[in-house]
């Protein structure tokens, strides 16, 4: 599927969420959730340093939320916009709740590449490509025009370590 503009709006909130999450000391990570209207139904950031959990991802929180307030066929439809490619506990979060399509500005490896460069620690969770863990989901992504921010924000968190 290709990136449309409804989509780059999306994934601007979702980066914008990033900002957020960077300036308050988490990981630079945004997410959106979309219905199949177009009506942004959730949105978070990353929280694992501000709430002292590392599973505090935006993307783990939107499934909760979504299993808990749509219906399957609403997940189904929703469409999950985020400033990184889903780590493997959020891409099997999103196939076990039965989320659908996902768009994403930074690809997993542009994000480990990112962090090798500046020396920080790897995860200790391997970076694979979100259909590699959920290989039903459909997935768009990397959109290029969020690259230099994204890794000017994961920078910036590595210096501000």
């Amino acid at each position: 599927m290709s990136i449309t503009d409804d989509d780059l709006a999306f994934l601007e909130r979702a980066v914008a969420l990033a900002r957020e999450a960077a300036a308050d000391g988490d990981g630079a990570f945004g997410s959106v959730l979309v219905d199949a209207s177009g009506v942004e139904r959730f949105a978070d950031r990353n929280r694992e340093t501000t709430l002292g959990d590392e599973t505090r991802h935006p993307e783990f929180e939107i499934a909760r939320w979504a299993a808990t307030n749509l219906t399957p066929a609403e997940r189904a439809d929703a469409t999950v916009y985020t400033s990184g490619e889903h780590c493997p506990m959020c891409s099997a979060a999103h196939a076990w709740v039965g989320l659908g399509r996902i768009v994403y500005a930074a690809s997993a490896a542009q994000i480990v590449r990112w962090r090798a460069e500046v020396g920080m620690a790897a995860s200790p969770v391997a970076a694979l490509p979100i259909t590699a863990v959920a290989p039903g989901l459909v997935v768009d992504g990397p959109v290029d025009r969020f690259a230099d921010e994204l890794r000017s924000l994961i920078v910036g968190a590595a210096s501000a370590s």
